[in-house]
C-alpha cells in the first residue's frame, strides 16, 4: 500500500483548471521531490495533500485511508513553509512546541520531545531566542523542527530554501537529507530549483502547466527524459534540441542545412519525418575535421567554469553547446568540429513534444 494515493486529482478556481488529473503513488519513506517552472501547480499539489486547498475533483489517500474531507490536522502531515512562519513574539522553544501545548500534551513530555529535535537540528542553545534575534537558517531549522516534534506520517515541504543564499541552500540540503535518512518519514518537497531535486529526490515529479509530464529516479529523468519539456528544464546548460527531418540518404538536416550522420538512429530515420533531436552539452565533444561525422561550427563565446568549459557555438544557424576539458584557448569567430556521442541521442515529436523510442 502506498504512503499517498493521488488518483486523478484535478483543480479549478472558478472555471479555470489548473491541475488537470494527476495520477501519483508515493511509497512509505520515499523522498519525493515535485519539480516545475513557476505557475505550474507544483505548490497547489502539494496544498492539496495538506489539506489547504480543496481538490475538484479525484481522491487523495494517506496511509490507505481518503482525506478529501479531512481537515489539515487530520491528516497526519506536517508542513514547512517558505515564508517559515514562526510567531515572532515566541521563542524558538514556544515556537517548537506549540502544536504539543494546543494538544494538552503535559509539561514534562512536551519540553523533553522539544530538547530531542532541537538537538537533531542543532537549536539547543537557541531555544531561549525570538525568531527575529536568529538568522534565516537558523529560522528554517526552526520550522523543521516544529513540524518534526508532531511525528508525522509525511512531511510536505514548500520550497523551504527559496529565502536563501546559495551557500546554506548547500547546508539545508544536506541537513534534510540527513534527517529523512535518520527519520525515515514520507517527504514531499516542492521546488523550482533542479539541483535542488536530483540532490535530494528518490523520486522525481515534472510537472507542466499542471499536468505530470514524467515520474522517476533522477538518473532515469535525466538519462531517459519522456518530453521534449523534461529535455529542456532538467539540466543546466538545458539539452541540446534541434528541430529538422531526415532526407534521403537518412542524414538529419536542420538550421540552414546543417545535416549530422545518425546511422545509430536507423530504424526512425523515415526520410521528410520532422522531429527534435537532443544530446546534451556533456555529449558533445570537440574533435577533428577528419572524424566521421563531425560537425563544423563556428565559437559565439566560451563560459570558463574552472576545470571545464562551456563552448557555445552557431552550426549552420543551430546553437550548439558543448563541455569542453581541453586548457587550449580558444577564442569568439574560432571554427571548430564537433562530434556527437553515438549512444546519447534523443527524438522527440514535433506535434506533441513525447519521446520517440529508438
Amino acid at each position: 500500500m502506498s504512503q499517498i494515493s493521488i488518483k486523478g486529482v484535478k483543480k479549478s478556481y472558478l472555471k479555470t483548471p489548473v491541475i488537470h488529473g494527476v495520477d501519483v503513488e508515493i511509497e512509505a519513506g520515499e523522498f519525493v521531490v515535485i519539480l516545475g517552472p513557476s505557475g505550474c501547480g507544483k505548490s497547489t499539489l502539494l496544498r492539496m495533500i495538506a489539506g489547504l486547498e480543496d481538490i475538484t475533483a479525484g481522491e487523495i489517500a494517506i496511509g490507505g485511508k481518503v482525506v478529501n474531507q479531512l481537515e489539515p490536522r487530520e491528516r497526519g502531515c506536517a508542513m514547512v513553509f517558505q515564508n517559515y512562519a514562526l510567531y515572532p513574539h515566541m521563542t524558538v522553544r514556544q515556537n517548537i512546541g506549540y502544536s504539543l501545548k494546543v494538544a494538552k500534551v503535559p509539561r514534562v513530555e512536551r519540553d523533553a520531545r522539544v530538547m530531542k529535535v532541537a538537538q537533531s537540528v542543532s537549536l539547543e542553545t537557541f531555544l531561549d531566542r525570538r525568531p527575529g534575534e536568529l538568522s534565516g537558517g537558523q529560522r528554517q531549522r526552526v520550522a523543521m523542527a516544529r513540524a518534526m516534534v508532531r511525528e508525522p506520517k509525511v512531511f510536505l515541504f514548500d520550497e523551504p530554501f527559496s529565502n536563501l543564499d546559495a551557500k546554506l541552500r548547500v547546508a539545508m540540503r544536506a541537513e534534510v537529507r540527513r534527517l529523512h535518512r535518520d527519520l525515515g518519514v514520507t517527504s514531499v518537497f516542492v521546488t523550482h530549483d533542479q539541483t535542488e531535486a536530483m540532490t535530494l529526490a528518490d523520486k522525481l515529479i515534472i510537472m507542466n502547466a499542471g499536468n505530470v509530464e514524467q515520474i522517476g529516479k533522477p538518473t532515469e529523468v535525466y538519462n531517459n527524459p519522456a518530453s521534449r519539456f523534461v529535455a529542456d528544464f532538467i539540466g543546466s546548460p538545458a539539452m541540446n534540441l534541434f528541430e529538422g527531418e531526415f532526407d534521403a540518404d537518412g542524414h538529419f538536416v536542420h538550421g540552414q542545412g546543417g545535416k549530422m550522420n545518425v546511422s545509430q538512429l536507423n530504424g526512425v530515420r523515415q526520410p521528410g519525418k520532422k522531429v527534435v533531436l537532443g544530446v546534451r552539452p556533456e555529449s558533445v565533444r570537440r574533435t577533428h575535421a577528419e572524424t566521421h561525422g563531425a560537425i563544423a561550427a563556428v565559437v559565439d563565446y566560451v563560459e570558463e567554469l574552472g576545470a571545464s568549459r562551456l563552448i557555445h557555438a552557431d552550426a549552420n544557424g543551430s546553437r550548439i553547446v558543448a563541455l569542453d576539458t581541453d586548457t587550449a584557448e580558444i577564442k569568439s569567430g574560432t571554427r571548430v568540429h564537433l562530434s556527437l556521442e553515438a549512444d546519447a541521442l534523443h527524438l522527440f515529436s514535433v506535434e506533441n513534444g513525447r519521446r520517440i523510442a529508438h
